[in-house]
């Protein structure tokens, strides 16, 4: 018996053409209680639609650890591991796990009591004013301005390969009125959203609205990220749209990083293949990368108007940076963004491999948001494009 599904409430901003085949509310169904069939609909459902709601459902740390596992039956450890305290370079990601079940963690802002076997925890709502090199002025905060706090995929992007999927699990969600994100960037861009909400782009969209010479660079090309690049951009500051790094020469040190593995360091493609779908998704977290590569141009293509048609090799982080927001910052336009407005009790599970997302929004210490977050560390790489699709799109 097929699950019935609903299209996912749009705001008004959203292009509904280019949205028309993301995200899906699942109807009837207890997330923690699948069938085997019905846990395979739901595995194929979520690579095509990107986004799965289940709204208003009971799911317990235990349960919600075995729905994101069963993506990856191989997988056992968070995406960014399960013991901080003996992984160098991995403090940045000391967040507090659900006991019994380390690879649940607890999320949000504010201090929460006797929650889910945790007696206390304080927790901070991620903000741009700690991350980003300008920042919105008090004056603008007070009126409820605010910006994305950072674009990125849930991966270590060292040593441990991108989780599959990652499911967030709304149990205490702020009230508040909405607050505006400013893109700061020079185009006047701005975008209306409920507080506190998660937003997305769609690694598919991404791709399919780039010009040719640049699906031809991203089917060519391939990102070598940062050995521990957490720690390495922790010195930084990041564009106001949240999109990347400001080259200002910030980044830590090699010698001064924790103990790093040449060979754990990650080199991925810059489209990663849909395993059900087989369309290409533009995966790359721009914060992270320092090198890029592209392989030449296939000896059938054309070379006219190509961009590095004898392939590449750019270590020079600006020209690196500069490139990447080129071909990135189109896909987060306001049309673009799906932000979801949380309910408690919501369940998302989203395709890990094939969205961005970010935080978004500014919280007083007394506004709670509590929230169980799951995503384990894969136990294979993303495919990357097949020859095919690099004759066809190169």
């Amino acid at each position: 018996m097929a699950i019935d599904l609903a299209p996912i409430s749009l705001p008004a901003t959203a292009d509904a053409e280019q949205f028309k085949d993301f995200g899906r509310e699942i109807l009837g169904v207890n997330p923690g209680e699948m069938s085997e069939e019905q846990m395979k609909e739901v595995h194929d459902l979520l690579y095509k639609y990107s986004i799965l709601l289940f709204r208003n459902v009971v799911v317990t740390p235990e349960q919600q650890y075995n729905l994101t596992k069963s993506f990856d039956p191989s997988s056992e450890n968070h995406g960014h591991g399960n013991d901080y305290s003996k992984t160098p370079g991995r403090k940045l990601f000391e967040l507090n796990a659900i006991p019994g079940v380390p690879q649940v963690k607890l999320i949000g802002n504010g201090t929460v009591y006797n929650h889910a076997g945790l007696s206390e925890a304080v927790l901070k709502h991620p903000s741009h004013t700690t991350f980003h090199k300008t920042h919105v002025s008090a004056e603008d905060t007070a009126k409820g301005i605010t910006r994305f706090q950072r674009w990125h995929m849930d991966a270590a992007l060292y040593d441990l390969n991108p989780p599959r999927v990652t499911t967030l699990y709304a149990k205490v969600v702020p009230q508040g009125p909405h607050q505006t994100v400013r893109y700061d960037d020079g185009t006047g861009d701005e975008l209306e959203m409920p507080l506190a909400a998660t937003a997305f782009v769609s690694g598919k969209t991404m791709f399919d609205i780039l010009p040719s010479e640049y699906k031809s660079i991203v089917v060519r090309g391939r990102v070598k990220y940062s050995p521990h690049p957490y720690a390495w951009m922790a010195t930084a500051h990041a564009l106001p749209t949240g999109l990347g790094i400001v080259s200002e020469g910030l980044e830590m040190p090699d010698d001064e990083l924790p103990l790093w593995d040449e060979d754990k360091i990650k080199v991925y493609p810059m489209t990663w293949k849909n395993p059900v779908t087989g369309e290409l998704h533009f995966q790359v977290h721009p914060c992270g990368v320092r090198e890029l590569f592209m392989d030449p141009l296939p000896s059938a293509a054309s070379r006219k108007g190509a961009l590095y048609p004898d392939g590449a090799h750019l270590t020079n982080l600006q020209e690196v940076r500069d490139l990447l927001y080129k071909m990135q910052r189109p896909a987060i336009a306001p049309s673009l963004v799906y932000p979801h407005d949380w309910r408690e009790n919501d369940l998302i599970l989203f395709h890990n491999r094939g969205l961005l997302h970010s935080v978004v929004g500014e919280l007083k210490t007394n506004q709670i948001r509590a929230f169980h977050q799951c995503n384990l560390a894969a136990s294979d790489e993303p495919a990357g494009p097949t020859p095919e699709d690099v004759r066809k799109y190169a």
